[in-house]
C-alpha cells in the first residue's frame, strides 16, 4: 500500500510538472487526502481537540463525519459534555460563516482506557466501516498523577487505540499526539522514538495486579531515571506502543512542546484553559504573581495551537502518501527554528498586560524571575499568600465567597510542578517538521501553516493577552476604558507602598 501511494505521490508530481505551475499550486493533496473518508478523534474535549475539530471542518469540507470519542465526567453524560463542546467559542468563526457543516460532527460514548474503547457494538461496526484517520489526542496532562493513573490514560489507552485502530476496514493513518518533554532524560531530542524507561507491557501488568502501595514505591525507582514525573515517563512508553505498530498501520507521532493560544486560526488569541504558561500570564496581568522561579536565560519552547493542529492534519497525510515501515515523529516545537526565551517572554507578558488591563486586576502588575529558592520563598509569603489571605477575609466580610487562597494553592501546585521545565532546557531536532511544509502543494503551504519562524513574537503574545481577556476572564472591550482607570490607581497604591516599605526599612536600621 505504502510503494503504491508513493508511486501516485509522484505520478502525480510529475503531472503538475507538465501542467501550468498555477493549476499545481491550486490543488490540495491534503483535502484530497481527507476528502470520502472519516475521522475519529480521541480528546476532543481538551485545547488541541476543539482546535482540530474545527480545523478539519472548516479547511476539509470533503470529510463525511468527524467522530468524538467522549466519556462521562464531572457528574456530566457524553451527550451533555457533547453540547457544551460545541457551544465553545472555538466554533463561532464556524457558526458565521458555514454552520450547516457543524452537523459532520457526531458524540460517540466511549472511554480509551476500555477495551476497544468502551464503544457499543453498533458504534464499532460503524467505526470500521467508515472511519480512515484517527487522531489520538486524550491523555492526562496532570504532572503529578499517580503511576497506576498516569499509565491507564496515557499508556494503556494508547495500547488500546493502537489495538482498535488494526481493525478498521480502510484506515489510512493514525496520528498519535505526544509531547516534546517525552525523553526530558535526554538534552537533545532527535524526531525518533527512543527506548522506553520501562517494559511498557510489564508496566501495565503490574498496575493491574500490585498494591497502590508496591506502585507508589515502584513509581519512585521510575522517576529515579531522571524523568521528572508520570507524566513524561508514561508518554514515553505511549510512543513505544505506537512505534511497535508501525508496520501495520501507516502512523506519525506529534510532539508538541508548550501549546498555547492560537497564532492566525481560528481567530489570532483563542485560548479556553488557564493550564500552565496561560494561567502564569494571565496572574502577571492580574498582578498576583510577584516571583517566578525560572532560569530566564532558557528558550521558552511554547508552540501556538494553530500549527499544531495544522502538523497534525499534515502528518496523517504525510504519514499515508509517505508510507515506511516506521513511525514518522514531528518535533512540533519552536526553540531551534523561533525561540523566545522566559526573559523575553516576561517582558512582553507585561506590556501587553498593561496596555490592556482586565477588570480584574488585584495589584499593579510586576514580577521577578528568580533561581534563588529563599527569595522566592520570602516573596511569596511576602507577596502571594499574605495578599491572598487578606482578600479572602475582607471577602468573607462582605458576605461572598473567599476564592484567593484556593486560586493561590493552585498556582502554587502548578508553578512547583512546572519548575523542572523553567530551571531546563533542551534542543528539539525539527528536520521532519520543516520538511513538512516541503512536501505540501503550494495551496497547503498556506492553508495548514506549519512554518513557526513565521510567527512575530511580540505581535503574538499582545494578542495572547487579550485573547486571555477576552476568552479566560470574559472581559468585554467596553470594561477596558475602567480597567486602565482601575491600573492607574493600583499604580499610585503600589508607589505608596515601596515608599513605606523603604521608609520602614530606614527607621528600623536607623533605630539600629
Amino acid at each position: 500500500m505504502g510503494t503504491n501511494n508513493n508511486i501516485d505521490h509522484v505520478n502525480k508530481n510529475n503531472n503538475c510538472n507538465v501542467a501550468s505551475m498555477y493549476s499545481c499550486s491550486q490543488q490540495s493533496s491534503i483535502e484530497d487526502f481527507y476528502s470520502g473518508g472519516s475521522v475519529l478523534i480521541t480528546g476532543a474535549t481538551g485545547f488541541v481537540g476543539k482546535a482540530l475539530v474545527e480545523k478539519l471542518l472548516r479547511s476539509c469540507q470533503g470529510i463525511v463525519n468527524i467522530y468524538l470519542l467522549i466519556r462521562p465526567k464531572r457528574g456530566l453524560d457524553p451527550d451533555s459534555r457533547f453540547r457544551e463542546l460545541m457551544k465553545n467559542p472555538v466554533f463561532n468563526r464556524l457558526q458565521k460563516e458555514n454552520p450547516t457543516v457543524l452537523s459532520k460532527v457526531v458524540a460517540l460514548a466511549g472511554d480509551v482506557t476500555e477495551v476497544d474503547l468502551g464503544l457499543s457494538e453498533k458504534d464499532q461496526e460503524r467505526l470500521k466501516n467508515e472511519v480512515t484517520v484517527i487522531f489520538h489526542s486524550a491523555a492526562t496532562v496532570r504532572f503529578n498523577e499517580r503511576l497506576k493513573d498516569a499509565v491507564r490514560l496515557n499508556t494503556q489507552a494508547t495500547h488500546n487505540v493502537i489495538t482498535f485502530c488494526r481493525k478498521i476496514n480502510n484506515i489510512k493513518a493514525v496520528v498519535h499526539v505526544s509531547t516534546a518533554y517525552s525523553n526530558a532524560d535526554k538534552r537533545v531530542i532527535e524526531e525518533e522514538v527512543y527506548p522506553p524507561p520501562a517494559d511498557p507491557e510489564g508496566i501495565m501488568h503490574c498496575c493491574e495486579t500490585l498494591s497502590e502501595y508496591t506502585l507508589d514505591h515502584l513509581s519512585q525507582v521510575l522517576l529515579a531515571n531522571k524523568h521528572p514525573n508520570t507524566y513524561t515517563l508514561t508518554k514515553a512508553m505511549a510512543e513505544w506502543v505506537v512505534a511497535q505498530h508501525a508496520h501495520h498501520i501507516p502512523v506519525a507521532l506529534v510532539r508538541p512542546s508548550i501549546v498555547t493560544a492560537a497564532w492566525r486560526e481560528p481567530t489570532p488569541g483563542w485560548v479556553d484553559n488557564i493550564s500552565g504558561i496561560t494561567g502564569i500570564m494571565m496572574e502577571i496581568g492580574r498582578g498576583t504573581i510577584r516571583s517566578i522561579i525560572c532560569d530566564q536565560k532558557y528558550i521558552v519552547d511554547i508552540i501556538p495551537v494553530d500549527i499544531v493542529v495544522n502538523t497534525l492534519i499534515a502528518a496523517a497525510w504525510h504519514a499515508s502518501s509517505y508510507r515506511t515501515n516506521d513511525v514518522k515523529v514531528f518535533n512540533c516545537t519552536s526553540g531551534t527554528q523561533n525561540g523566545i526565551r522566559w526573559d523575553q517572554l516576561g517582558v512582553l507578558t507585561l506590556r501587553h498586560a498593561l496596555e490592556h488591563p482586565t477588570r480584574h486586576v488585584q495589584w499593579y502588575p510586576g514580577f521577578t524571575f528568580r533561581t534563588n529558592r529563599v527569595m522566592h520563598f520570602i516573596y511569596e509569603i511576602l507577596f502571594h499568600f499574605v495578599p491572598a489571605f487578606v482578600i479572602d477575609i475582607i471577602l468573607r466580610a462582605q458576605g461572598a465567597k473567599p476564592i484567593m487562597m484556593k486560586i493561590y494553592h493552585r498556582f502554587k501546585s502548578a508553578a512547583k510542578a512546572g519548575e523542572f521545565f523553567s530551571l531546563n532546557e533542551w534542543k528539539f531536532c525539527c528536520d521532519n517538521q520543516k520538511s513538512l511544509s516541503y512536501d505540501m502543494a503550494e495551496y497547503d503551504r498556506k492553508e495548514f501553516e506549519t512554518n513557526v519562524k513565521k510567527v512575530q513574537w511580540d505581535d503574538y503574545v499582545k494578542n495572547y493577552m487579550i485573547g486571555i481577556r477576552k476568552y479566560v476572564l470574559k472581559d468585554s472591550n467596553s470594561t477596558l476604558p475602567s480597567a486602565k482607570q482601575k491600573l492607574k490607581r493600583l499604580y499610585w497604591l503600589h508607589k505608596m507602598a515601596q515608599f513605606l516599605t523603604i521608609f520602614l526599612l530606614i527607621k528600623v536600621l536607623c533605630f539600629r
